[in-house]
């Protein structure tokens, strides 16, 4: 066995960051920016007000309260041609840009307007400035408003669009083709005959891509032959830019996904200190990563989890902070007992942050490689090193799912 930095090390060895590529804003979102972005304009481009009320020469409310001429009213997306003059009041709309002379606004809370609309009674005085939003404040031109590297938010694409952009330089969205092998499997609720089970791995597998920010590619059940297996993997790697496996991968007589793989890929075939997901395979078919994922449902899973999210989010430009999940400290709630086997176990948990401020764990339920659905029912996986576990009350390192 090898040790799980050692493998995962391997594995983000053999990735990397993808070419970047323009997509639109809609597409752009939790992608990894590739370009300085620098401002052309002023965000806001002109002064306008930040509430709904009257601009005003703040002189003439200095003695307030006091009554001011209204001279029109302005609605946002629109202009006022004539300066307001001393005495005066324009009534004005959040967002409208300030007219000439005033440099103040008196929000309406403050005000009365008269029955017939000529004039308004400001009741407290304002500052020079005083609900204005002045041009530039946000964003000057030439500004640099966001670095590579940074993960785009919705925040972020608000910004770009207000600077007139439709589209970003980003690293896209890697397309993860998703392979189910053996001859047990199949689809939908079709009868079982005599030793079938229906395939849960692929749905799993593609579910978790999406959760990734990947774009799963759905390429079906695979029969155990090795033909088949070889035209699969050779047309996922012509149309993916990564490809999951699930089954095969162990060293069974009808394991031919190793076969096929030693045979057209670099492949290394490993057996990590972990429980579960003890076997994992890993190389490129010409040029492509191809992670070859252990068959039971939690083991693939978990392998997901600590090798292909990993290396994929590497693919996508992530820093490397970023690559795997930062562990937690919680407090057991049971024990959580296990024999020294030279494993680290990641047992399923459900965790949930109490009063103390600190995450508390128990189990999800059975911790089968084949027990799918307690690690449907976990919220993290609770890091057991080698030993004897952990007691009630006793510390735990949690991944957060």
């Amino acid at each position: 066995m090898i040790s799980l930095e050692d493998a995962r090390e391997y594995v983000l060895a053999g990735c990397r960051v993808s070419t970047p590529s323009v997509v639109a804003l809609r597409a752009a979102l939790g992608l990894v920016l590739a370009e300085e972005v620098v401002a052309t304009e002023s965000i806001p481009p002109f002064a306008n007000t930040a509430v709904d009320g009257f601009a005003v020469r703040s002189a003439d409310v200095a003695a307030a309260p006091v009554t001011l001429r209204v001279i029109g009213t302005l609605a946002a997306g629109a202009a006022f041609a004539h300066p307001v003059g001393a005495g005066e009041a324009l009534r004005i709309m959040t967002g409208a840009p300030m007219p000439n002379g005033a440099d103040a606004a008196v929000m309406v809370e403050l005000t009365e307007l008269s029955a017939d609309g000529t004039t308004v009674h400001v009741s407290r005085s304002v500052e020079p400035g005083a609900s204005v939003r002045n041009a530039g404040e946000d964003v000057r031109p030439g500004q640099l408003v966001f670095s590579p590297g940074v993960v785009l938010s919705a925040g972020h694409l608000g910004v770009l669009a207000s600077l007139g952009r439709l589209s970003v330089l980003v690293h896209p969205r890697p397309r993860v083709g998703v392979i189910s092998t053996g001859d047990e499997l199949i689809e939908g609720d079709q009868p079982l005959l005599p030793g079938q089970i229906r395939d849960s791995n692929r749905h799993t597998l593609l579910a978790m891509l999406d959760q990734s920010g990947c774009v799963g590619v759905d390429l079906g059940l695979v029969r155990d032959n090795e033909a088949d297996i070889t035209a699969a993997i050779e047309r996922a790697v012509g149309q993916c830019d990564a490809l999951v496996t699930s089954g095969g991968v162990s060293m069974g007589a009808f394991d031919y996904v190793k076969v096929v793989l030693d045979r057209i890929g670099d492949m290394r075939w490993m057996q990590v200190a972990i429980k579960p997901a003890k076997p994992l395979a890993f190389g490129t078919v010409q040029g492509v990563p191809v992670f070859g994922l252990p068959g039971n449902p939690v083991s693939s899973m978990v392998s997901y989890e600590l090798f292909a999210r990993p290396a994929l989010r590497k693919m996508m430009g992530f820093a490397p902070r970023a690559w795997m999940r930062a562990p937690v400290r919680a407090v057991a709630d049971e024990a959580f007992v296990r024999r020294l086997d030279g494993k680290v176990h990641f047992n399923r948990v459900i965790a949930t942050l109490e009063g103390d401020g600190r995450y508390h764990v128990r189990s999800a339920g059975g911790q089968g490689s084949h027990h799918l659905t307690a690690m449907a029912n976990a919220s993290a996986l609770a890091v057991l090193p080698d030993g004897v576990g952990v007691a009630v009350g006793g510390n735990v390192d949690l991944l957060l799912l």
